[in-house]
Formats: C-alpha cells, structure tokens, sequence
C-alpha cells in the first residue's frame, strides 16, 4: 500500500465510508489496544482529512501571496529607492534625522597625504608603461604605414608534381603466419 500525506486523506474518505455501510449499526469496535464507537472512528478520520485539507489551502494561498508580492515588490522598491534619496537629499548629512529614517549619513572621504598622492601616481605611471596604455593624445600621434607583399605565381615556376603510390616490399623472418602490414 502506498502511504503518503494524500494518500492517507484519500484512504480515510474511504475508511469513513465503508465503516458507515458496514458498523454503523455496532456499538463498539476493538482494535489497536482501544475500544472505539463508530462515531469515534469517523471523528478522528474525518480529522486527519481536515488537517490535510488545511494544510493544502494554506499552500495554495501561500503561494498565492508570493506570487503577489513578486509582481509587487519591483515597483514598490522604486519608490522606496526614490523616497531614500528624497529624505538623504532633504537632511543632507544630519546623522540624527536620517537615524530616525534608519538611514546613515555618507561617510566623508578623507583626503590623501602627500606621501600617499606621490604613491599613487607612481603606482599609476608604472601601471601604463607596464600595460603601454596611451591616452588619446599620445594615441593620436602613433602613425604606420601598412606595407603588403603580394606575390603573383609566376610562369617559370614549374607547377606541384603529385606524388605515386608507396609500395614497400615484404619483410623477411616474419613468424606466425601472419602477412606483414603494407601501407
């Protein structure tokens, strides 16, 4: 017998049937170390139909409402995104205002000394002459001439000869009766 959440709801719909047609007119019915009428049977049957069921309606609206909020949500974070940079745009960097938003100010920058300027541009020199990078100017006085050699065939040059079969001639002392390989 297959067993499974709906196969369990499918066979207590017929297991309340058929104790209907067959004990309703019983009094009591032993089994499983219990003694149950047979109103007791269709109650605890007709309970595990109705958990299945409402566990089925909940996925079904479950999947329902994500479905919604997928279609939803791309839109609604466009004007959350819009409304962010109303309220940042407003207060500006005051932290205690956009604390209230639950957003944090934009962190200054803190500038470069002069040791780190010096280092950066060399490390930037050193990028372009490793990469050979040129900026448009330097790009603009690069000139080439193109030139190409083409060669026509020429009538004193004799035309391909094709070459004839190989025939190689059989080896002597083979054993084992087998003919030697002739390419």
């Amino acid at each position: 017998m297959t067993t499974g959440k709906d196969t369990d709801a499918a066979l207590a719909m017929q297991m309340i049937a058929g104790t209907k047609q067959y004990f309703s007119t019983i009094s009591s019915l032993m089994f499983g170390n219990g003694t149950y009428t047979p109103v007791q049977i269709e109650a605890f049957l007709q309970t595990l139909i109705d958990l299945r069921t409402a566990v089925d309606d909940a996925k079904a609206a479950t999947k329902a409402k994500i479905l919604a909020e997928a279609a939803q949500t791309p839109s609604l974070r466009r004007q959350l995104a819009a409304y962010v940079a109303y309220v940042k745009a407003t207060f500006g960097n005051s932290p205690d205002a956009l604390a209230d938003f639950g957003l944090r100010p934009r962190k200054t920058r803190t500038p470069l000394t002069i040791d780190q300027q010096a280092a950066a541009a060399a490390k930037r020199a050193a990028t372009r002459a490793a990469r050979h990078t040129m900026g448009p100017k330097e790009k603009s006085k690069v000139k080439g001439t193109i030139t190409t050699i083409v060669s026509q065939p020429s009538a004193s040059t004799p035309a391909p000869v094709a070459p004839g079969p190989v025939v190689s001639a059989p080896s002597q002392g083979t054993s084992g009766g087998t003919a030697p390989h002739v390419a």
